[in-house]
C-alpha cells in the first residue's frame, strides 16, 4: 500500500552498447531516502491477457430451458430536494418497459440511460455539477429479480449572479428588461431561462417592436461561488404603427373589408395582441381554411422624425368551402320529432354576404325559411340580417299558419367568438291564422291576425363557454313592444328578463341556476294572439311538464297561454371524462295577471346524461312532475345540443 507522502518509481530500463545487442537490464528500484522497500509482488509482470479465460455469466432459465423474465426494482437517491423527480419519472428508461427485461445486460444499459439522464436534468434544473451513478445487485432468494439503485450527488445549485441584457435602447427604456421576469439570485433553470427569454419576443411586439431578435446568451459559471453571470444580446429592431392591408394568395376578403374587422386604426402604435386578435376574427367568418398574419419590415427610408415606421400587414389565406349543408335532430315531450335541415352559401353576396335556407320537418312543427345576413357590416360584430319564414305550428295550446317578414341589427355570441355584451334591435311583420278562444273558453275559432314587433335585446354574458359554462353569469333583458290588428288596432308590451349562474365545486363538479320572469301589460288574454302569449314547460323550461303544458287551460284541459310567468331551475353537473350524470330541478308557472306571483308553482325533477363533443354536449334528460294532475305525463324525455341554460 502506498501511503501519502511516499514516493516510488518502478521503472525498467534498457540499456544500449554501441556495436553489442542490446540486453535487458534488471529491474531498478528507486526510492526516497528512508522509505520503505516495495513489496515484490508489486514488480511481478502481469499476466497475459491471451491467458485469461473468460466465462460469461449464463441468464437463468426455466426448467424448459426458456430464458426467465427478469424483473427488476428501482428505487433514486438523492433528489428529493431538487424537483426533478417527477420529470424523471415521465421519462426514466427503466420504468417504461413496465420494470422487466430478458436479460441482465438490458438492465445495464437501461441502468446507463437513465444515469445520463438524471445528469441531464439536473444539470438543467441549476445543478451543473451534478453526477449520479448505478448499482444493479440480485434479490438474495430471487434470481429471476434484480434491485436497481440510482444515485445522485447534485452538488450546489448554481444562480444567477448578473442579468445583462445588451443591445440598443427602447421607448420606454428598459421593455426588455422588464419583459425578462429572472431577477439576479434566481436559480438557473433552463426552463426558466428560455420562458424569460420568450416572454420578450411576445411582449416587445405588445409594444410597438415587431421585429425583435435574440442573440446567443452567455452564462459564465463561477464553481467557487456557485453563481452564474448572464448576458443576452437583445435588437429590437424599427418601433413601428400600423400602415395599410396587403394581401397574399387567393383574396377571400378585400383589404378594405379585412380594415374593417381589425381592432386598430392606421397610425397606431403596433400591438401584436391587436394583429392575433384580427387572424381569430378571420378565422371567425368560416370563409378561410387557413390564416396567418406577418408584419412586412419597412425601408430604412421609411423611419420618420419621431423614431417610428409604418409596416403594413400581409394576409396569407387560403379559401374555404363557400357552401355548407347540415342537419339536426330532437325529441321532447309535447314537441315531438323535429327534424331541421339548412343550406347556407356564406359569402354569396362579397363580402361576407351569406344566404341560407332552413326547413324544419316535425309533426307539430312545420316550416320554410330564407334568409340574408351580411356580418362585420360596416362595423366588427355587427350583422344585419334579413329573413322570410312560413310556418305550420300544431301545438296542444294552438293551431297556427304563420308568414313573418323580420329584419335585426344585432351584436351577438357565437360559439366560436363569444361576446360580453350583446345586442339586438329589430321589425317584426307577421300574419297569421290562429286557433284562439271566446271568453268562456270553451269554443275555439280562427282568426287572423296583423301584428308589427320591434323586438329588442340587450345582453351580458361573464360565463366562460357559451355552450358549456362552469362559472360566472348571464342577464338577458328582452322588450318587444307590439301593434296587433284584428278588428281594431291595439298595442300592448311584452317583456323577459333572464339570469343564469354557473360555479365550479371542485375538480368534475359545476352548479347551475336560472330564474326568469315575463311579462305582457296592455292587452287582456283574449285580445293577445296564441303564438304571443307566455306559456312555460318543456326542455328550455320546467322540464318535467310538456311544451306549454303549464298554466291556465280551457275547459278541454289544452294550454291557453298567459299574460306572466316565473321560471326557476338548478342543476349539479358532474362530469367524468367526456360523459357527465346532470340531476335537477325545475319549477314554475304561468299566470292570467300582468305581473307573475309566486303562488300555484308547479315542480319538476328528473336526470339527464351528457356527451361532451368539441362542439358542445348532447344533453338527455328525463323528468317526472312533482304531484302529477289527471292529463299530464308521468315522464318526459328531451334531447338536444347544449346544457338546458
Amino acid at each position: 500500500m502506498i501511503r501519502p507522502g511516499d514516493l516510488t518509481l518502478l521503472a525498467a530500463a534498457l540499456i544500449a552498447v554501441p556495436g553489442q545487442a542490446q540486453t535487458a537490464a534488471a529491474p531498478v528500484e528507486m526510492r526516497a531516502p528512508g522509505a520503505p522497500a516495495t513489496d515484490p509482488e508489486l514488480l511481478r509482470p502481469l499476466t497475459p491477457l491471451a491467458d485469461f479465460t473468460v466465462e460469461p455469466v449464463a441468464p437463468p432459465t426455466a426448467s424448459d430451458g426458456k430464458p426467465v423474465v427478469i424483473h427488476y426494482d428501482v428505487s433514486v437517491a438523492g433528489i428529493a430536494a431538487t424537483g426533478v423527480g417527477d420529470q424523471f419519472d415521465a421519462l426514466s428508461t427503466l420504468r417504461e418497459n413496465g420494470r422487466k427485461s430478458e436479460s441482465m445486460a438490458q438492465v445495464a444499459i437501461r441502468a446507463d440511460e437513465d444515469v445520463k439522464l438524471l445528469e441531464k436534468l439536473l444539470r438543467a434544473d441549476g445543478y451543473f455539477d451534478a453526477q449520479a451513478d448505478s448499482a444493479i445487485t440480485p434479490v438474495p432468494g430471487d434470481a429471476a429479480r434484480l434491485k436497481v439503485v440510482l444515485t445522485a450527488t447534485p452538488g450546489e445549485r448554481y444562480r444567477l449572479t448578473t442579468i445583462t441584457l445588451t443591445g440598443p435602447a427602447t421607448v420606454p427604456p428598459l421593455l426588455a428588461r422588464s419583459a425578462f421576469k429572472l431577477q439576479p439570485g434566481a436559480p438557473i433553470v433552463a426552463i426558466d431561462i428560455e420562458s424569460a427569454e420568450a416572454n420578450i419576443k411576445l411582449r416587445l411586439p405588445e409594444q410597438g417592436y415587431p421585429f425583435v431578435t435574440l442573440g446567443q446568451r452567455d452564462i459564465v459559471l463561477d464553481d467557487v461561488t456557485h453563481g452564474g453571470d448572464y448576458t443576452l444580446p437583445v435588437a429590437p429592431g424599427v418601433r413601428s404603427r400600423f400602415a395599410g392591408i396587403r394581401l397574399e394568395g387567393d383574396p377571400v376578403l378585400p383589404p378594405a373589408h379585412v380594415a374593417v374587422i381589425a381592432r386598430f386604426k392606421p397610425g397606431e402604435l403596433y400591438d401584436n395582441r391587436k394583429v392575433d386578435d384580427l387572424r381569430r376574427a378571420l378565422v371567425a367568418t368560416s370563409l378561410y381554411s387557413s390564416v396567418s398574419i406577418e408584419p412586412v419590415p419597412p425601408a430604412d427610408s421609411a423611419v420618420d422624425s419621431d423614431g417610428t415606421a409604418p409596416v403594413d400587414l400581409l394576409v396569407k389565406g387560403g379559401r374555404g368551402p363557400r357552401r355548407t349543408l347540415s342537419g339536426s335532430a330532437g325529441y321532447a315531450t309535447g314537441e315531438g320529432v323535429k327534424l331541421q335541415g339548412s343550406y347556407i352559401n356564406r359569402n354569396r353576396f362579397p363580402p361576407e354576404g351569406a344566404l341560407e335556407y332552413d326547413v324544419i320537418a316535425g309533426n307539430q312543427l312545420q316550416s320554410l325559411g330564407a334568409s340574408f345576413r351580411r356580418s362585420n357590416a360596416g362595423q366588427r360584430d355587427r350583422s344585419f340580417q334579413a329573413s322570410l319564414t312560413a310556418a305550420n305550428q300544431d301545438f296542444a295550446a294552438y293551431n297556427a299558419k304563420t308568414v313573418t317578414l323580420a329584419a335585426s341589427l344585432a351584436r351577438l355570441s357565437t360559439p366560436i367568438w363569444q361576446k360580453r355584451w350583446t345586442w339586438s334591435a329589430g321589425l317584426e311583420l307577421t300574419a297569421s291564422r290562429e286557433h284562439d278562444f271566446d271568453e268562456s273558453r270553451s269554443t275555439s275559432d280562427a282568426r287572423l291576425y296583423g301584428i308589427v314587433a320591434v323586438p329588442l335585446q340587450l345582453g351580458f354574458d361573464s360565463s366562460d363557454n357559451l355552450l358549456d359554462p362552469t362559472r360566472g353569469f348571464r342577464v338577458t333583458i328582452r322588450n318587444s313592444p307590439e301593434l296587433s290588428y284584428q278588428s281594431t288596432v291595439f298595442g300592448y308590451d311584452r317583456s323577459q328578463i333572464e339570469g343564469t349562474a354557473y360555479r365550479r365545486v371542485g375538480k368534475n363538479i359545476v352548479l347551475a341556476a336560472r330564474l326568469r320572469t315575463a311579462e305582457i301589460v296592455g292587452a287582456s288574454t283574449a285580445e293577445i294572439a296564441p303564438t304571443r302569449r307566455i306559456y312555460a314547460g318543456g326542455g328550455g323550461s320546467v322540464r318535467g311538464f310538456g311544451y306549454q303544458e303549464l298554466g291556465p287551460k280551457d275547459a278541454t284541459n289544452a294550454p291557453i297561454g298567459g299574460r306572466s310567468s316565473v321560471e326557476f331551475g338548478t342543476e349539479v353537473r358532474y362530469r367524468f371524462g367526456n360523459f357527465g350524470v346532470v340531476p335537477f330541478l325545475d319549477g314554475g308557472q304561468v299566470y292570467d295577471a300582468s305581473l307573475p306571483k309566486l303562488t300555484g308553482l308547479r315542480y319538476g325533477a328528473g336526470i339527464g346524461g351528457r356527451y361532451y363533443t368539441n362542439f358542445g354536449p348532447l344533453r338527455f334528460d328525463v323528468a317526472t312532475p312533482l304531484g302529477r294532475k289527471p292529463g299530464e305525463s308521468p315522464v318526459s324525455v328531451y334531447i338536444s345540443i347544449g346544457q338546458a341554460f
